[in-house]
């Protein structure tokens, strides 16, 4: 395993192993499997960062791209505004993109205990800030995937295919088994297009928090 400096590093200077997987066909997770990959990651934050990967079906660049200015604790919601791709900062990649996410108090919960343990918890600090740049950038989120996440999934029986993006086909999918309307699960993937959702496997707020909060539930038992 390689040392987790590379979680820092510039795409320039590090070709991931396992760090894109869009040429294979994508990995559903049950609750019970995800649950047993959660069970593999112990060390934080990477096991705070794959909760909330899976409880927002968040793209890799967004998660990476948070701040705690971000969040709006008070009414239960999380802007989504950023991306940070190969440590440099960006839009998010469609307007539709930029959207207000409800936030479930479980996952409230979480993210709080781990902004109580951070060493960067300013407003204006990054939610996954690397201690290696002193806080000045996020981790690199593709050296999580590859020196974490994979080799979690190989523990937990998954195999070599399970990263970042498997948790955003998933949450689309445990939405659908849920029964979510599918104007709903576009709001909350945040497709430009209905086409685009059915892809991987303007709705009322509380029915997104609703079923926003289903996928949740299944992620926390």
């Amino acid at each position: 395993m390689r040392n987790v400096r590379d979680a820092a590093q510039p795409d320039g200077l590090i070709r991931v192993q396992g760090g894109t997987l869009t040429d294979k066909e994508p990995l559903i997770l049950t609750p019970e499997q995800f649950g047993g990959l959660l069970q593999q990651i112990v060390i934080e934050p990477y096991r705070t960062m794959v909760f909330v990967a899976m409880c927002l079906g968040l793209r890799r660049s967004e998660i990476s791209g948070l701040k705690w200015s971000d969040f709006d604790w008070a009414n239960r919601q999380v802007l989504i505004q950023r991306s940070v791709i190969a440590n440099r900062e960006d839009v998010v990649k469609t307007k539709k993109s930029k959207a207000r996410l409800p936030l479930d108090p479980a996952l409230i919960a979480v993210l709080e205990d781990w902004r109580a343990i951070s060493e960067f918890k300013a407003d204006s600090d990054w939610v996954w800030a690397s201690p290696w740049v002193a806080g000045a950038m996020p981790y690199y989120l593709n050296a999580v995937q590859r020196d974490y996440i994979i080799p979690a999934g190989k523990r937990a029986g998954l195999g070599e295919s399970v990263g970042w993006h498997t948790f955003r086909h998933t949450y689309r999918t445990w939405m659908d088994a849920n029964g979510t309307p599918i104007g709903i699960q576009q709001d909350l993937m945040r497709h430009a297009n209905i086409a685009m959702t059915t892809k991987y496997g303007s709705s009322m707020a509380e029915g997104m928090r609703v079923a926003n909060s289903a996928v949740v539930r299944m992620a926390i038992q």
